[in-house]
This record gives structure tokens, sequence and C-alpha cells, in this order.
């Protein structure tokens, strides 16, 4: 049990930092709102490497403490949104089998953005922001691409050890 709560409280760290990181670089890609995800290399790689619920513990407690130390309420709101329909859109696509990992990531890009739009549409009262949901949707198939190729090199390289986070 000890060793299950300090792997969670590492990763979660591990993708605080890669989230802060993430905030550091000025990447502009001509479209508001779009950024690589980098954390969720932690998330999809978790997904493989441990138990579901313990990568939704990760997942919730880097958007709460990142919100709480850079954000405001409406991120928070927004980034549970985005971050729970991804962690169970990814979640299910992998039970099902039949999405590898780019696949994977690629969805949970997606359907970040999707949760963002929905809880947008909500807070403004404005249906209009769903024209925005094209553009999301190829920039998330792009960096949920570029994150999935990035989680099969790193779970390619620890292939071996892939349950030593595993705990019975």
């Amino acid at each position: 049990m000890s060793r299950r709560i300090a792997n969670i409280g590492m990763l979660t760290a591990l993708a605080m930092i890669f989230s802060y990181v993430e905030m550091l670089i000025p990447i502009n890609f001509g479209i508001p709102g779009v950024k690589l995800g980098i954390a969720n290399l932690v998330i999809v790689v978790g997904l493989y490497m441990m138990r579901e619920k313990d990568v939704l513990i990760i997942s919730l407690l880097r958007i709460i403490l990142m919100s709480c130390l850079f954000g405001n309420g409406i991120s928070l709101l927004y980034s549970l949104s985005g971050g729970l329909l991804s962690f169970t859109v990814m979640a299910a696509a992998k039970r099902i089998k039949s999405f590898g990992i780019s696949g994977i990531s690629i969805a949970g890009a997606v359907s970040h953005n999707a949760g963002q739009i929905i809880a947008a549409a909500i807070v403004i009262g404005n249906k209009s922001i769903f024209y925005y949901f094209p553009v999301l949707t190829v920039a998330g198939v792009v960096t949920g691409l570029f994150i999935g190729i990035l989680s099969a090199r790193i779970l390619a390289g620890i292939k071996g050890h892939v349950n030593f986070m595993v705990e019975s």
C-alpha cells in the first residue's frame, strides 16, 4: 500500500512538473488554448502500468493542485471537465483493445477539448463556441498523436519492467 501511494505521489509530481514546464514554453500554435498536453504522458503511460483508479487519482490531483497554484475557479472547471472526459474515454478505449497507444492518446486529446468546449458553452451560455470544435479536433489529433508516439517509446523503453508499479 505504501509503495502504491508513493508511486501516485511521484507521478502526480511528475505530471505537475510537465504541466508547469508546458506553461513556461512559449509555443504558439496560432490557436488559442491549444497545448501539447505533455502531462498526459503520465496518464497514458500510467494506463498501461497501473490500476485505472490510481491513474484517475493522479489526473485529478494534478488538475486540482495546478489550478490551486496557477489557475482560478474557471480554469479548474474547464480542466476538470476536459480531464475527466479524457480519462474516461481513454480508459474505455484501452478496455476495448481496438486502439493502439496513439489512438488512445488521440481519443483522450480530442475528448479533453470536447469536455472543455462543453463546459465553456455552459458557462458562457452560448452554443456558438461549438464552431471552434473542429479546429480543436485537428489540434487534438496532432498533439494526441505526438503524445501517443512518446508514450509508446517510453513504454517500449521499460518493457520487461511494466508491472513494477502494479501492486496486487
